[in-house]
């Protein structure tokens, strides 16, 4: 996989999260660029599930649609996996992501983002403790301490 891969699954991501807002009001697109970052550079299909990790549960966009701009079929099946349903309990969703290498690395990568305290710092002290106790319960049912976190958000990356 390519340079140009990534810059396709940037595009879409762009695409996708153009219009779209996060809690605090701030553009969403913002959050998958940095939940890329917080990948191992080198794991390139882990970076380009990461730019699209939210793009089938928050657009239009479809599994189809990725694979027709070029995204390859392993990194479609990543992003499904960390794509939340209804028809999958969070046991299961969360024993999937822990048992597929890169879906663990993009969801550790999203939670060391969504547990940004300046980010969480920018929502009401009722929605902040809530969010909080989800992504701790996250890190929990993943087996992983939540100062993976802190570690990805000073640069550090994946082990």
């Amino acid at each position: 996989m390519t340079t140009e891969l990534v810059a396709v699954a940037a595009r879409l991501c762009d695409q996708a999260h153009a219009d779209q807002r996060d809690k605090a009001g701030r553009p969403y697109v913002v959050h998958p660029r940095r939940v890329a970052s917080y990948v191992a550079a080198d794991n390139v299909r882990a970076v380009m599930a990461a730019l699209l990790h939210d793009v089938l549960e928050d657009s239009a966009l479809t599994a189809t649609e990725l694979a027709d701009a070029g995204i390859p079929g392993e990194v479609i099946a990543t992003v499904e996996l960390l794509t939340r349903s209804s028809a999958v309990p969070d046991d299961e969703y969360y024993r999937r992501i822990a048992a597929h290498p890169d879906a663990l690395e993009v969801k550790l990568a999203d939670l060391a983002d969504n547990t940004d305290p300046a980010r969480l710092a920018l929502l009401p002290p009722g929605v902040r403790d809530r969010l909080r106790a989800k992504y701790d319960a996250a890190y929990a049912r993943l087996g992983v301490a939540s100062a993976d976190g802190d570690r990805r958000r000073r640069g550090q990356g994946a082990d």
